[in-house]
């Protein structure tokens, strides 16, 4: 008879590539039921959007089919993101703050927030956006959006809601085109209010679009809250990559861990399948090695990504995901996977 004892031995075999521990040490093996010779339990992950779930689900079952008599193994893969301390903030829970920031202006920042975020959605995690570009607020035209949701009276300020994601822009409160000229002491407040004084609710992740450069909002919002990370993109060219390695060197003078680097702009694929390298090769790859940070993933330049923004239909939302599509749910479960190393870091130094 086959008996829990050893289907723990044989999943204490299998490793979390991320975490470099087994799932048994890791407390990710859950609910084991025995029936004969048919075994049956959860893997419970850190995230809903772990890139590897699939192989860790392949090698779970073959691991028991091999070191114990089952015959049928059924694994239910499950998700549990973890929450690290400090991220409760005006009745909120944060349990996992992303930046996504860039150099220079330009480069598909505000795209590539908002389709991670989206992403993270369809992964089945709880998302929020904060549109934090204070001078540049692309987001509610990117999503078909115009205003927020009428709030009851005596109630925080509701965000908009569409695709199952949170937003709160400045976008939702000011003219269209109106410009915001704004000193520092007022830039720090919005940011303030933008996390406590809307009902966000309980969220997995807080996607943060912050405005390009290394300016008085990211200060801002690293002074208002813990920031379980940094993403930066840039695209192949020098001129990108220069402004790219300043941005860098702010996330590492504010003490956020960079998560890695996103290349968006990476290359035109041809009718004939050959590629275009239009703004040159591989320099976001260069640029995450030169940093010792992980290369996130490259964005393929796709008319559908424009044409999607423009019309309030993002791309990992289209039915048919294109190439770029996939890149971006690709990036988004890689910026899962980093965020979680980064929590389970925290609570083995304390």
């Amino acid at each position: 008879m086959i008996t829990k004892e050893q289907v723990l031995n044989a999943l204490s075999h299998v490793m979390d590539p991320d975490l470099n521990r087994d799932l048994v040490s890791l407390n990710m093996i859950k609910d084991i039921e025995i029936d004969r010779d048919n075994v049956s339990f959860s893997i419970e992950l850190t995230t809903p959007s772990c890139p590897l779930k699939n192989k860790l689900e392949t090698d779970a079952r073959q691991a028991v089919l091999t070191m114990t008599d089952a015959t049928e193994v059924d694994i239910n893969m499950t998700s549990k993101v973890q929450q690290p301390k400090g991220l409760d903030l005006g009745g909120n829970c944060f349990k996992h703050v992303i930046a996504i920031g860039s150099g220079k202006g330009g480069v598909g920042k505000s795209t590539v927030s908002l389709n991670v975020a989206l992403a993270l959605v369809r992964d089945g995690a709880k998302v929020g956006l904060l549109d934090a570009d204070i001078y540049g607020p692309n987001i509610p035209r990117m999503l078909g959006l115009d205003r927020l949701p009428n709030t009851p009276e005596g109630k925080k300020i509701q965000p908009a809601e569409i695709h199952g994601l949170k937003i709160v822009s400045i976008g939702f409160l000011v003219q269209p085109g109106q410009p915001l000229i704004w000193r520092g002491p007022m830039l720090h407040s919005a940011v303030q209010q933008f996390i406590t004084d809307f009902d966000w609710g309980d969220l997995d992740y807080l996607v943060v679009d912050l405005p390009p450069g290394t300016g008085d909002v990211q200060l801002s919002l690293t002074q208002s809250m813990p920031i379980s990370g940094a993403v930066v993109v840039t695209t192949p060219q020098q001129v990108s990559i220069d402004d790219a390695y300043r941005a860098v060197n702010m996330f590492d003078k504010l003490e956020t861990p960079l998560l890695g680097i996103v290349e968006n702009m990476s290359y035109l694929e041809m009718p004939d399948g050959n590629r275009q390298y239009i703004f040159g090769e591989k320099g976001g790859e260069r640029m995450a090695s030169q940093v010792g940070a992980r290369f996130l993933g490259g964005i393929p330049l796709d008319p559908k990504i424009g044409i999607g923004g423009d019309i309030g239909s993002p791309v990992v939302m289209q039915e048919s995901l294109s190439p770029a599509g996939e890149a971006l749910v690709s990036i988004a479960r890689n910026i899962a996977a980093e965020a979680s190393k980064v929590a389970y870091k925290k609570t083995q130094t304390g």
